[in-house]
């Protein structure tokens, strides 16, 4: 979940949105890799999720990174809700769950280099306090009554909306975990395209990297759970956008689509206002009920933009949404993989050959495979294995065309060997784990909590 955003002054003209949105282009040596991944803290003894306050605690460990570490803290009132630290950012989403936003970086050797940077430090302050970090996409036994609640004003809010407009919002805030990569976009051209391939190919993100077979102590029936909880989470905010594939597609497009997605807050002078069901456009004009005769500025824009949750997200970049949040080398795979058929227009272009024949039936239909069976799932003629296979190896080749060598690699191609295996062995972690369970575990599920951790 994102913090509060710095977007700009007050919005005089509506074209001022789209404006916001083109003003992320940039050309493509300024381009960048942002990284992001979630992850369960867990009490090695009781095997609880980790809480905020105490000596065992989120607290604790911010405390311990701040003092050996050099990081800053970040407050909400009186608690320390992040860290950061030379552009990294360290949050926390509404379960505890611990959140590395890295800086925008060049090659994916920088980004892998970050993640490793973090664990280790994370594992230095938490290993003595008896607490492990999971990369899982589900928690696979804790129910929504064990879960702790971080202080943040956003989350309050949330909560109860969540819970009267979908079935599983407050699963995904409290019990998911998912690791993405935010990528750049050189014009409103470049971003049509890049937005359509990253929604029509996400499925294959979901397959690929789908471990959350587990859920309050049981197999869950599909691959990815945290893919099935954002199908029943709030729909006006969510899903694949048939829109972006139709002719007219743009900048204002997209505006024309968050603008009509109910409000969840306004943010004032460090605290949250109550906005929930109300409208931008209303806003605009200076009626928002709660805060009457008050304009928007391009932050409250910006915070805005944080409160829809597709398959993949514009801002001034584009967010690749699809995930679960896995092992050390997924963390890696996953900005490689998109940097791959991104950051390469040979790869792009091959990229959008294969899917732009895909109806939004197919496209849907695949999601929903992807959820379910991973690589075993298909919809409209479209296996998801095949899709994967052609996917990766156009992803490989863009990162072999980039050429860019570091920690001892040519390229970053490397960092795409995990994907190719589980094309070959048509499995996925959530295959894999689903086989202890069933095999060496003997249908129990204590031994995720080792097997998962870092």
């Amino acid at each position: 979940m994102s913090i509060p955003q710095s977007g700009g002054g007050l919005i005089e003209h509506e074209s001022q949105l789209a404006e916001y949105l083109e003003s992320g282009s940039k050309p493509p040596d300024l381009w960048r890799i942002g990284t992001e991944h979630e992850k369960f803290g867990w009490l090695t003894d009781t095997r609880l999720p980790l809480p905020y306050a105490g000596d065992r605690s989120i607290s604790a460990l911010f405390a311990g990174l701040e003092a050996r570490f050099g990081w800053t803290p970040v407050r909400e009132g009186q608690n320390v809700i992040g860290l950061n630290r030379d552009g990294v950012n360290i949050s926390l989403e509404p379960g505890g769950q611990f959140e590395l936003s890295g800086a925008p970086v060049e090659t994916i050797h920088q980004t892998d280099a970050e993640t490793r940077l973090h664990l280790r430090e994370v594992a230095e302050i938490a290993g003595p306090l008896g607490i492990r970090f999971m990369g899982i996409g589900a928690a696979p036994q804790w129910r929504h009554d064990q879960m702790p609640v971080m202080p943040k004003g956003r989350y309050r809010l949330m909560t109860d909306y969540m819970g009267r407009v979908g079935t599983h919002g407050t699963q995904m805030m409290y019990r998911t975990c998912t690791v993405q990569v935010n990528l750049d976009y050189a014009s409103e051209a470049d971003m049509v395209k890049k937005l359509r391939v990253a929604l029509a190919l996400q499925p294959v993100a979901t397959a690929l990297f789908a471990s959350s077979p587990f859920f309050e102590g049981k197999p869950n029936g599909h691959k990815s759970w945290r893919s099935r909880i954002w199908r029943g989470l709030d729909d006006s905010r969510t899903g694949m956008l048939p829109f972006v594939f139709e002719e007219g597609m743009g900048f204002q497009r997209y505006v024309d689509w968050v603008l009509d997605v109910p409000m969840y807050f306004v943010y004032r002078d460090g605290r949250y206002i109550n906005a929930l069901g109300q409208s931008f456009r209303d806003f605009l004009k200076g009626q928002l009920p709660a805060l009457p005769g008050e304009k928007p500025t391009l932050s409250d824009w910006a915070d805005h933009m944080t409160t829809v949750f597709p398959e993949a997200r514009v801002k001034k970049y584009i967010e690749m949404r699809g995930a679960d949040c896995g092992d050390v080398a997924h963390l890696a795979a996953l900005p490689a993989f998109w940097v791959g058929l991104m950051y390469d227009q040979g790869a792009l272009d091959a990229a959008w050959d294969l899917v732009k024949g895909f109806d939004a039936q197919t496209r849907e239909g695949l999601r929903v495979a992807a959820s379910v069976s991973a690589l075993q799932g298909e919809a409209g003629g479209v296996t998801l294995l095949e899709l994967s296979r052609q996917a990766v190896a156009l992803s490989q080749a863009g990162l072999r065309a980039r050429a860019r060598a570091g920690a001892g690699r040519a390229d970053e191609a490397g960092y795409l060997d995990v994907l190719a295996e589980s094309v070959e062995r048509g499995q996925v972690q959530a295959d894999r784990l689903l086989a202890l369970y069933h095999g060496a575990w003997g249908g129990r599920l204590e031994p995720v909590y080792e097997a998962a951790s870092y």
